[in-house]
């Protein structure tokens, strides 16, 4: 059984990945709108992703035998002015959730909870992997600046993108 805190905690950071779906969806319906297929895509995708996050916190509260305490989502932002706006919204978005892990597994080590810290671990290394991306994306785009063909091309290069096993 995990303590209080660290349930409270994860609790908290479902509300986060549930939320992160959420931005991605919204993120996702935008780039769609704006004839940006492939981007559209993209967020899909990542949107299924923070869903897994949120779910894997999920079941591991109901096989510690926490309580699973779900609060609001609050409402995304939508409106970006382009694509690069958006991966520049997602990156400060993940550098947020890095943090929040991050703080996890502070209190994980604070509280001795070695369960805790394998699963943490697995998000550790997630976060890393999200960021790489979306850097990577934010410097082709950055690279490709008010060029409508290489803008296409990315958008292309975006909708290839398919759910992980």
């Amino acid at each position: 059984m995990i303590s209080k805190k660290i349930q409270n905690a994860i609790n908290n950071q479902i509300n986060k990945e549930i939320y992160s779906a959420y931005l991605y969806l919204a993120i996702s319906a935008d780039a769609t709108s704006k004839g940006l297929k492939g981007a559209g895509t993209w967020f899909q995708v990542q949107y299924q992703e923070e869903t897994g996050h949120a779910m894997k916190f999920y079941k591991y509260l109901l096989e510690q035998g926490a309580e699973v305490e779900l609060e609001a989502i609050a409402k995304p932002k939508i409106g970006f002015k382009s694509l690069l706006e958006m991966f520049e919204a997602t990156i400060k978005h993940e550098r947020f959730i890095t943090k929040s892990i991050n703080g996890l597994m502070d209190l994980a080590v604070a509280e001795k909870d070695y369960a805790t810290q394998i699963l943490l671990q697995w998000y550790v290394s997630e976060q890393v992997e999200e960021e790489a991306n979306d850097n990577e994306i934010i410097g082709m785009l950055k690279m490709a600046g008010n060029s409508t063909g290489s803008l296409l091309m990315i958008d292309k290069q975006l909708g290839k993108r398919g759910t992980k096993s």
